[in-house]
């Protein structure tokens, strides 16, 4: 699966401008950004209300979502949608989606694809799409999930265990016209699967989370 930069032009040309959320679905099977489309059985663009005032961020699409077409859809979203409604968030009314669109594997273990992550290169690749989808969502609040939705939007040298759970601003360095009022970080629940203690990391993930939601109801 590994080839050159020169393979990876970016997505933007395949980004219809100003277009609704179900046209960016449409539209994102075609993207050639990069190589990562050759191997995926489909992209998988964000799903959930265009009202939504949150937005949860997470790497890319797992097998059972390259498979659906559907983002969160396996062990990971399951437990996303526990969390939330721990923490008194509607599951439903919360837009998911993914820095990156194309599920990237390296080899099978039986009959399942084993999970890679995406380079750097793959994620600002991939960037147009996730700009377009806060253009037309405009949401209050980002949940990141993870080291590399949080490398995605603050740079190379953030560490998740630096800033779990704190309020901070948009960065900078990702423009949007409308901007969240706040980005906040917390681990990918994939992480908590694989937890040696899962009942710790939960919680911990709880506690996050709850900063998220004490934030919404604050207006």
């Amino acid at each position: 699966m590994a080839t050159a930069d020169g393979d990876r032009p970016g997505a933007q040309q395949w980004v219809p401008e100003g277009a609704g959320l179900p046209a960016l679905r449409e539209a994102v099977q075609a993207c050639r950004g990069c190589e990562l489309h050759r191997d995926a059985t489909q992209a998988v663009m964000g799903e959930g209300p265009a009202e939504a005032r949150l937005v949860v961020l997470g790497e890319q699409p797992g097998e059972r979502e390259d498979v659906e077409g559907e983002p969160f859809v396996g062990p990971a979203g399951t437990l996303l949608d526990r969390a939330l409604a721990d923490v008194g968030l509607d599951p439903a009314q919360v837009y998911r989606t993914n820095v990156v669109k194309h599920f990237r594997w390296s080899g099978t273990r039986g009959k399942r694809r084993i999970h890679q992550s995406p380079k750097a290169a793959h994620v600002a690749a991939c960037a147009p799409w996730l700009r377009a989808e806060l253009a037309e969502l405009r949401p209050e609040g980002v949940v990141l999930l993870g080291a590399t939705a949080g490398k995605a939007l603050h740079g190379s040298s953030f560490r998740v265990g630096k800033s779990r759970g704190r309020l901070g601003e948009w960065p900078e360095r990702i423009p949007t016209e409308h901007p969240p009022r706040w980005v906040l970080t917390t681990t990918h629940p994939a992480a908590v699967l694989r937890a040696d203690d899962r009942d710790a990391a939960y919680d911990a993930l709880l506690a996050d989370l709850r900063v998220a939601a004490d934030a919404l109801a604050a207006g």
